[in-house]
């Protein structure tokens, strides 16, 4: 697998990206664009596995810091999604600029949280994108905020959110927060898990609590069904305890097809990376493989029945 450092231009501001290949391109070839996950960084080894298997497979992967984080250029800390959609479509307007790639086979992977609701919002947004997968999404923002707090909690927040909206209209300042502890509450799991642990020193540890606030107005299921005729694939947690599975089940549900689910049971959120790593990357390279027809003649059948396909583990007392 090649890596090459990529810049491009968004809204004015330089991002830096990584672009993965095969170790030979001839001619042009397919593309990814990802996004990371919800405080993520292009250059986090979790998402490795899944780029060696794609650009195995033949295609180019571009994986790039959005405003304001990592190496790219913007107001540090702000995590507001509209801009993070704006950041996924300059990445796609960048890939059709290249001669190695085959503008009518674009795809987008997004994985954890905002980063499986991205590829949503991207596919559904963009119609260059024929093939999108979304692993453990995102669907609603204000419930998946809702549902880390206890009730209390939650209304203590929406009193916080809104003193925060007073106050910057007279003040022109807000109230600063910890993204991981004030706006998602880490579960007992992420808190012990090291799956992240090469990136988590290098996300902002101060955010403005409008954040939290355009969080709330994050709604991929207001329109998964866009989404189609392009191809979208959602891989779920069973019992998740960070993005909520029935996220997963709603989008897939809404979506129009070609659709799959791919639901992990027996597994926590942060554990299924490894757990089904060798069962669930090669479906997804099978699903960019499959949905990859695109070209200067357009050829277009019935969308496949209804797919769901469930993994188990092996172990005594499972099924």
């Amino acid at each position: 697998m090649l890596e090459r450092e990529v810049t491009f231009f968004s809204e004015g501001a330089r991002l830096t990206g990584i672009l993965r290949s095969p170790d030979i391109v001839s001619g042009r070839i397919p593309a990814i664009v990802q996004g990371p996950g919800w405080l993520g960084l292009k250059d986090a080894k979790l998402y490795l596995p899944y780029h060696e298997a794609l650009t195995a497979a033949g295609y180019h992967v571009l994986i790039f810091d959005y405003r304001g984080f990592g190496d790219s250029e913007g107001d540090r800390g702000i995590i507001l999604p509209q801009l993070q959609l704006e950041d996924l479509i300059n990445a796609v307007t960048y890939l059709t600029t290249r001669e190695d790639v085959d503008v009518d086979n674009i795809g987008t992977f997004g994985s954890g949280g905002t980063g499986g609701g991205n590829a949503v919002l991207l596919a559904a947004t963009d119609r260059r994108v024929r093939v999108a997968v979304s692993q453990v999404p995102v669907a609603d923002g204000e419930d998946w905020l809702h549902r880390m707090r206890r009730e209390y909690e939650w209304y203590e927040l929406l009193e916080r959110i809104d003193a925060d909206r007073r106050q910057r209209v007279l003040t022109g300042a807000g109230e600063m927060v910890h993204p991981r502890e004030e706006i998602m509450v880490p579960t007992p799991e992420r808190r012990a898990t090291n799956v992240k642990s090469d990136v988590d020193d290098r996300i902002p540890s101060s955010v403005p609590l409008r954040c939290a606030e355009a969080i709330m107005q994050y709604r991929p299921i207001d329109v998964v069904h866009l989404v189609a005729p392009s191809a979208l694939m959602i891989i779920g947690v069973e019992d998740d305890a960070t993005t909520p599975t029935d996220h997963a089940i709603r989008l897939y549900d809404k979506a129009l097809g070609p659709k799959k689910l791919v639901m992990q049971r027996h597994t926590t959120h942060y554990a299924a990376y490894k757990q089904y790593g060798d069962e669930v990357i090669p479906q997804i390279v099978d699903w960019f493989g499959s949905h990859f027809d695109g070209g200067s003649v357009d050829v277009r059948s019935a969308p496949a029945g209804e797919l769901i396909q469930t993994l188990v583990t092996t172990e005594a007392g499972h099924a």
